[in-house]
């Protein structure tokens, strides 16, 4: 369901490049505009929860106006909140870096999931380890977190990205080359990951479930957002909370209001959301405190920083201490 995700580098400086998307308010506004949230969101399972927060009431549970914002083509929504056209996008922590780096101030308000599976490597079955990719042909989609994924496997088994024969393809593109045979491996990441290995004699290699908290998915607003509408962001914090614990307590129910608004199979729904682990406002104030493995946030971040540094996506490493604002999280924990 990561459906043309992690285009970040063709939306950092995208400001005059955004194309409008359909949105749909979760109930009429009343008052001020100034004080409706827009949130954007795309197709991923973790995201498809707004569906939930709005359709089980939470929202007008704590009376605040919210506009979510459908964006079809995920790379859309980053230019969006870039440019100030929402005031909050669900995204990849690793698309949040290139425009800190280009001075465009964005807070990290709470950890939605992260992938326990959701991303990975798809091989044939000759290829029983990542070592034996060498010499193989590997398709995916540069500069993405795929693209991070595999090079973080392939460093981890002693190799590198010239030890295979990668190829650029987007990741929708790369599911079907593999399908069709042009090529050996692929990074992908659902529901490509799931169709790809149903073909015969195929296997998922390596996932993010073997890399706990490599791949981080975030709500993201504008720094001015968190000034400005600081009670109306707090509202939508603890609504997207209760949605949260309703949707554990209440897995079955939940899935199927959320497959019916995002117009996918319960199925497709059921399966998609068992590679991605979401995450309460204990393992949010967990994750937000400095330490040196995948667990903690900041160290996260960095990894993922340094990779877009080596690609060439960003000229340093950006300074972490603002970019989390945790107050809100930690008023629900309350």
């Amino acid at each position: 369901m990561r459906r043309m995700k992690f285009l970040f580098l063709a939306v950092v400086l995208a400001g005059t490049m955004f194309l409008s998307a359909c949105g749909s308010s979760s109930k009429e506004s009343s008052g001020s505009e100034s004080k409706t949230i827009k949130i954007g969101f795309s197709a991923l399972p973790s995201w498809y929860l707004w569906h939930l927060v709005d359709q089980k009431g939470f929202f007008d549970k704590y009376d605040v106006d919210v506009e979510l914002v459908w964006f079809p083509v995920y790379a859309d929504s980053l230019s969006a909140l870039n440019t100030g056209k929402i005031d909050g996008n669900t995204q990849a922590l690793l698309d949040a870096i290139p425009p800190l780096d280009k001075g465009i101030d964005l807070k990290t308000i709470f950890i939605t999931d992260n992938s326990i599976g959701g991303d990975g490597i798809v091989a044939t079955n000759d290829i029983q380890s990542v070592e034996d990719l060498k010499g193989r042909s590997v398709g995916t989609e540069l500069g993405t977190i795929e693209h991070f994924f595999l090079l973080t496997a392939l460093e981890d088994a002693g190799m590198q990205e010239s030890d295979v024969k990668f190829t650029n393809l987007t990741v929708p593109d790369a599911g079907n080359a593999f399908l069709s045979g042009n090529i050996d491996a692929a990074g992908l990441w659902e529901p490509f990951l799931s169709k790809a290995i149903a073909k015969e004699g195929t296997h998922k290699l390596v996932t993010s479930a073997d890399y706990p908290g490599l791949v981080s998915d975030v709500f993201v607003v504008r720094e001015d957002v968190t000034k400005e509408k600081q009670e109306e962001l707090q509202k939508v914090v603890n609504a997207w909370f209760d949605a949260v614990a309703y949707f554990e307590q209440n897995p079955e129910e939940s899935i199927g209001i959320i497959a019916k608004e995002a117009g996918i199979t319960v199925e497709e729904l059921t399966e998609g959301f068992k590679g991605f682990k979401m995450f309460s406002p204990e393992e949010n104030l967990s994750s937000f405190k400095e330490g040196d493995s995948y667990d903690s946030f900041y160290y996260t971040a960095e990894k993922n920083a340094e990779f877009l540094k080596r690609q060439g996506y960003v000229d340093g490493i950006p300074d972490f201490t603002d970019f989390v604002d945790s107050s809100f999280v930690e008023n629900v924990s309350k």
